[in-house]
């Protein structure tokens, strides 16, 4: 048991002759036991949601904005330390998960410009 984070981005397709919807959910980034991630994105979910109760298993949205101001984080190492029960007992964040969070950023952007939604959620 332990922290584990997911990544998934969302492209919505409508058909109008058989009025339905149909959703493609691909899971395309994860993190174990990212601390300082973790931290970072409840902070991000209490002030975009008002909900300020323990973030898990909840769903995050993120928008090219929010990707803005994480890289600004990250680049800066301003994640915050945050410890967990089952968050691990690495709080440090180094240049292996700098440029792993980078990548993930990439990707993410990748996907906004191909017009998919952008979620993350974690579990512990």
């Amino acid at each position: 048991m332990g922290l584990d984070q997911y990544a998934y981005a969302i492209k919505r397709s409508y058909n109008d002759e058989t009025k339905t919807e149909t959703t493609v959910k691909t899971e395309f980034f994860t993190w174990r036991k990212h601390n300082a991630l973790e931290g970072y994105m409840a902070e991000l979910y209490a002030a975009k949601t008002g909900d300020e109760s323990e973030f898990n298993c909840k769903t995050l949205k993120l928008v090219e904005s929010d990707l803005n101001e994480l890289q600004r984080a990250v680049e800066t190492q301003q994640l915050p330390e945050t410890q967990g029960m089952f968050f691990g007992d690495n709080t440090q964040f180094d240049e292996e998960q700098q440029e792993w969070d980078l990548k993930f950023i990439e990707k993410a952007r990748d996907y906004i410009k191909e017009g998919h939604e952008l979620e993350y959620t974690s579990w512990w």
